[in-house]
């Protein structure tokens, strides 16, 4: 879907395809190669990485100045220090946060549930949230009642990993639901047996919020909108 999305709009990709087998010096080299050509405006390690290899390490390889997923240590402390802006902004939340202001623009003392904390959605989600002046809570695994918080937000984003976990009932009338999962569930009327949802029951979600995204269709498309936006941006920063 990224080189499609590429070829598309005119953006070259140079792809570097790596065994199985690779090493952990051999993908940091090649990190190393991109940061160094001229020619590369971004640079995206596609996850997850064979078993055996620190991902993180690798991700921290990649120049801020080239990080189009948004992920570095550096961008993100630049999107939770007040004041500063990062070069980048990690794809899926930023997707995220353009769907809710697509339907309501100032989020100004909302209040906004992230559930999950996890470096690539919920955490820069959060922050995301809170730079719009919404009041968020970020819930997770260890979360006491997460229903209760859930039924109070005019905000819900739900990226937890887990099928259907929230329920229709809990969506507070005319929210803003924004469902990051993707997960197969058992279906015996489909041929293959199974079907996508997400982390939300969308089919009673529905009949209570205000806007709601599905799966699939919703999120996803919206990330690789805004990685060809960073791509696009980081070309005319250094050109420009």
């Amino acid at each position: 879907m990224k080189k499609k999305a590429c070829e598309e709009i005119g953006i070259e990709l140079e792809g570097r395809e790596l065994p199985e087998s690779v090493s952990q010096e051999e993908i940091e080299t090649a990190v190393e190669e991109l940061n160094a050509d001229p020619k590369i405006s971004g640079i995206l390690v596609q996850l997850p990485l064979p078993k055996g290899i620190d991902e993180n390490t690798v991700l921290d390889k990649i120049s801020p100045e080239k990080d189009v997923d948004g992920l570095h240590p550096a961008n993100i402390a630049n999107l939770a220090l007040r004041g500063r802006d990062p070069r980048f902004i990690a794809c899926t939340p930023h997707g995220c946060l353009k769907l809710i202001q697509s339907v309501k623009e100032d989020l100004s003392g909302l209040k906004a549930c992230v559930i999950g904390r996890s470096n690539i959605v919920g955490m820069p989600m959060f922050l995301l949230l809170q730079n719009a002046n919404a009041t968020v809570t970020l819930c997770h695994s260890r979360t006491q009642d997460i229903e209760s918080i859930v039924r109070e937000s005019d905000i819900v984003v739900a990226a937890i990993g887990k099928a259907q976990y929230v329920k229709g009932e809990w969506i507070k009338e005319g929210a803003i639901v924004i469902d990051v999962g993707i997960q197969y569930i058992e279906d015996k009327t489909r041929k293959s047996g199974k079907r996508l949802v997400g982390d939300v029951d969308y089919k009673e979600a529905r009949k209570r919020a205000g806007f709601i995204t599905p799966v699939p269709g919703g999120v996803g498309p919206m990330t690789i909108a805004m990685l060809m936006n960073n791509l696009v941006k980081g070309w005319e920063l250094d050109n420009f």
